[in-house]
């Protein structure tokens, strides 16, 4: 779980005992220079190590002589005058890794050459939040020796200091509520699927009636009145039985129509009869990624009382090969009446999806409809780990996810959708087939999902290589990166709370 920050915001702090973190631009000194140190050691350390102040660059200086710190470090940011969103996370998340064993930091935010908004301080502390994050839950309690008590993890008080302070908290409010939904997407999406099945995930949902969202979930049965073939299909293998959840944020104006979020959830992906090589299945724990960004997502709304009427689905299985297992070859009916002929078990996620986009479009009738999930292998192939995949019936709805993605760094490559794909997922005994072959397979998929989405907005995020297993950066060292909470909460800000 998240390591103990404790975060707060004033004017000036007393540096006695602490760490001082001073930020500096490439084109002046850094900040609270004057306050942690009287005697000039930083000019000397410098040119010694040649620092220049580029961006996420350090100069650590221990126990400098006639400072109240005990320990110095100055974080470069680079360009002052170029510093955007990301860099301030990057830059804050930075400031945590040096501060490994510290009991106490001062920060000194307002980095001379820099336009140091509330906003800048508010994402450097979110950067903070993110990096200290850690998945431990499951690690026995260490101890110092054989004779103590396991150690206790102390928290790490950080005072931020900054000119406006009363701007820099209600900046932090909003951030502080990205950061518990990006924890929680990545703590579901780091769970055990032992531990956590698709009824358990469920109650975590539930949780989020604590922030004023309204859940409804779905049992087999319900699902079965219904006629969700294609979801119950996947689900027929497993024991532990299938849910549907359904969020809702009512933060705008009833006359508002709801901003739909759908996830898969596949807590545990074997590829059912289709089983996958043993190598690398444990991974399969977090098939149920574009659910937890879904969860995460709406925490965040919740938590920080976003201005609009937002629904979050997500479509809860588990995907395993029994006796009672679906096979290849079945032809099961979708909720739409669309009948869908499985050749491939481990082609799976879409046959949730299909049935969780149709009920939402057909229940809400929503402004527009963006699904996640990690759905496939094949957009790896083509974007690695660095970019989502996106799939879209509508162009303003992909520019508007496209910018989100630049600002908030979980950056999306639009893909191509047509005809021609379409026609590979024709079936000689069904109305399509679940797969369109080894070929274009991101994007069969992709045309399979807008089979079932009429003539509403939609976009489908291929999070396939960013939700789990991505890169370690500055604000991430988890397994589960919580891909999706930040890039969504930034595409609800700038398009729909104007």
């Amino acid at each position: 779980m998240a390591a103990k920050l404790d975060i707060s915001f004033a004017k000036s702090a007393r540096l006695a005992g602490a760490t001082a973190i001073l930020l500096q631009t490439a084109e002046a000194g850094p900040a609270g220079l004057s306050d942690a140190d009287p005697a000039g050691v930083y000019d000397r350390a410098a040119t010694v190590r040649k620092f220049k102040a580029k961006a996420i660059s350090t100069l650590d200086i221990v126990a400098p002589h006639g400072s109240e710190a005990d320990r110095i470090v100055v974080l470069g940011l680079g360009k002052g005058d170029v510093l955007k969103a990301h860099d301030w996370l990057r830059a804050g998340g930075t400031a945590a890794s040096v501060l490994k064993g510290s009991e106490k930091a001062i920060v000194y935010t307002d980095a001379p050459g820099a336009n140091v908004s509330a906003n800048a301080v508010a994402d450097f502390a979110l950067g903070m939040l993110l990096r200290t994050y850690k998945f431990d839950t499951y690690k026995s309690a260490k101890k110092n020796d054989e004779d103590e008590a396991p150690s206790k993890e102390k928290t790490l008080k950080v005072t931020i200091v900054t000119a406006d302070v009363a701007a820099a908290k209600k900046a932090f409010q909003v951030a502080e509520a990205v950061a518990e939904g990006v924890i929680l997407a990545r703590n579901l999406v780091n769970e055990p699927a032992n531990i956590l099945g698709p009824e358990e995930f469920a109650a975590k949902a539930r949780e989020l009636e604590k922030l004023g969202v309204e859940i409804e979930i779905l049992g087999e049965k319900e699902m079965k009145k219904l006629g969700m073939g294609a979801l119950l299909g996947v689900s027929q293998g497993s024991v532990r039985p299938p849910r549907l959840v359904i969020m809702q944020w009512k933060g705008g104006k009833p006359k508002d129509k709801p901003l739909a979020f759908i996830g898969k959830g596949v807590v545990f992906d074997t590829g059912g009869i289709s089983i996958k090589p043993a190598a690398g299945m444990e991974d399969m724990k977090g098939d149920m990624g574009g659910a937890a960004a879904v969860t995460g997502l709406m925490h965040t709304l919740a938590a920080r009382k976003a201005k609009a009427n937002v629904i979050g689905i997500i479509g809860l299985v588990e995907n395993m090969p029994d006796g009672n297992a679906q096979r290849p070859g079945d032809i099961v009916t979708s909720m739409s009446g669309q009948t869908i002929e499985v050749i491939n078990t481990d082609a799976e996620g879409r046959l949730v999806l299909c049935d969780a986009l149709w009920y939402c479009n057909d229940r809400f009738k929503p402004e527009f409809m963006i699904n996640l999930a990690t759905l496939t292998g094949a957009i790896m192939v083509a974007l690695g780990s660095h970019h989502a995949g996106l799939f879209s019936n509508d162009d303003r709805l992909s520019d508007a996810l496209l910018k989100a993605g630049m600002t908030s760094n979980e950056r999306l490559w639009r893909m191509p959708l047509g005809d021609e794909y379409d026609k590979m997922i024709d079936s000689k005994f069904a109305d399509m087939k679940n797969t369109g072959g080894r070929y274009a397979g991101s994007i069969t998929a992709a045309q399979f999902l807008k089979r079932f989405v009429g003539s509403t907005p939609w976009a489908h995020l291929d999070i396939a290589g960013t939700a789990m297993g991505s890169p370690s950066d500055e604000i991430n060292q988890s397994w589960g990166s919580g891909f999706g909470v930040r890039l969504l909460d930034e595409f609800v800000r700038a398009n729909y709370e104007a």
